[in-house]
C-alpha cells in the first residue's frame, strides 16, 4: 500500500509539472480537449455549468452553482482520491481527525502497535501528505510510543473535509476520471443548489450530465441517511431519473445491504468501494 501511495503522488507531481502554459495548451483547456481533472480551474467555469444550467431549466427549476466546489487546484481532490481508494486502511486518519474535530480537541492520535510495519509507513506517508497539503497542522511520529500525532487545522473548508465532504471530493473525481477514460461529454457540478415552486430548496452532492442529455447523481452519506430517504424518493420522482443514475453513496453498508435497499427503495445504493465499478457501467 505505500508504494501505491508513493507512486499516487509521484504521478500527480509529475503530471503537474508537464503541464504548459503555452496558448495552444490554454485554448485546448478552456474547451475541457485537455483537463487535468486533479490541477485545473476549467471545471469551475460557467461554461462548464452551463449544460447543467439549462437542463433544470427545461424543468422550471433554478440551478445555482457553487463554481469553488469544482475547483481542483488545490489538494482536496488528491486527498480525498487517497482515502477512498484505500478507505479500510487511511479512513482511520479521516475518522480520527473527525472525532477529534467535533470534540474540539486540538490534535488526533493515530496508533501504530498494532499495525504490520506496511500499513504503518503507509498511515505515515498519508499523514504527512495531509500536512505538505496543509490539511493538518503539523504531524509528529513518536517511534518509542509507536504513534502518530496530527495537530490538527481548524480553517471552515478543512472542517468540512473531514466531516464528510471527502466522500464528496473521492464520488466527483471517480466520475471525472471514468468520463475522461470514456472520452465521454460531460458537465459536473458539486452542491448545486435547486429552487423549484412553491418554495422547495435542494442541495445536490455531485452532479454529472452526460452528452447534454443523461442526468446522473450522486448523494453522499458518512452518516446516518435512512430519515431523509423519503425526501430522495420524492426528488427522483421530480427530476425524472432512471434508477441507476440516481445513486446514493453510503460509506458504511456492505454490498449486501446496498443490493437490498436498492430493491425496496428504486434508489440505487453504492458504497465507496462499488461506487466506481457501478459508475462504469453507466458512462
Amino acid at each position: 500500500m505505500n508504494k501505491l501511495l508513493e507512486q499516487y503522488f509521484a504521478q500527480r507531481s509529475e503530471l503537474n509539472a508537464l503541464r504548459t502554459s503555452s496558448p495552444q495548451s490554454q485554448e485546448a483547456e478552456k474547451h475541457g480537449d485537455t483537463v487535468d481533472i486533479h490541477n485545473s480551474d476549467w471545471l469551475s467555469l460557467e461554461t462548464q455549468h452551463r449544460p447543467i444550467v439549462d437542463w433544470f431549466n427545461a424543468k422550471t427549476i433554478t440551478a445555482t452553482i457553487n463554481s469553488n466546489a469544482v475547483d481542483t487546484t488545490g489538494f482536496f481532490d488528491e486527498a480525498a482520491v487517497a482515502i477512498g481508494s484505500d478507505y479500510e486502511l487511511l479512513g482511520e486518519i479521516c475518522e480520527r481527525i473527525r472525532y477529534a474535530q467535533q470534540k474540539e480537541y486540538n490534535s488526533a492520535l493515530i496508533h501504530l502497535d498494532k499495525k504490520s510495519a506496511e500499513d504503518a509507513k503507509a498511515l505515515e506517508t498519508f499523514a504527512r501528505k495531509l500536512h505538505e497539503y496543509s490539511l493538518v497542522a503539523r504531524c509528529f511520529n513518536n517511534k518509542e510510543e509507536k504513534n502518530l500525532r496530527l495537530v490538527l487545522q481548524n480553517a471552515p473548508n478543512v472542517r468540512r473535509f473531514f466531516a464528510g465532504e471527502w466522500l464528496e471530493w473521492f464520488a466527483l473525481m471517480t466520475g471525472l476520471r471514468i468520463c475522461h477514460e470514456r472520452k465521454a461529454e460531460y458537465a459536473c457540478a458539486r452542491n448545486l443548489i435547486l429552487s423549484y415552486p412553491p418554495n422547495e430548496k435542494r442541495e445536490l452532492d455531485v452532479f454529472f450530465l452526460i452528452n447534454k442529455t443523461r442526468p446522473l447523481y450522486i448523494e453522499c452519506k458518512t452518516g446516518e441517511f435512512r430519515q431523509d430517504l423519503d425526501k430522495y424518493i420524492s426528488l427522483k420522482k421530480k427530476l425524472n431519473i432512471e434508477q441507476k443514475y440516481f445513486i446514493l453513496c453510503v460509506l458504511d453498508l456492505d454490498p449486501e445491504q446496498c443490493k437490498g435497499l436498492s430493491a425496496m427503495h428504486g434508489i440505487t445504493f453504492v458504497n465507496v468501494q462499488t461506487l466506481g465499478q457501478h459508475l462504469s457501467t453507466l458512462v
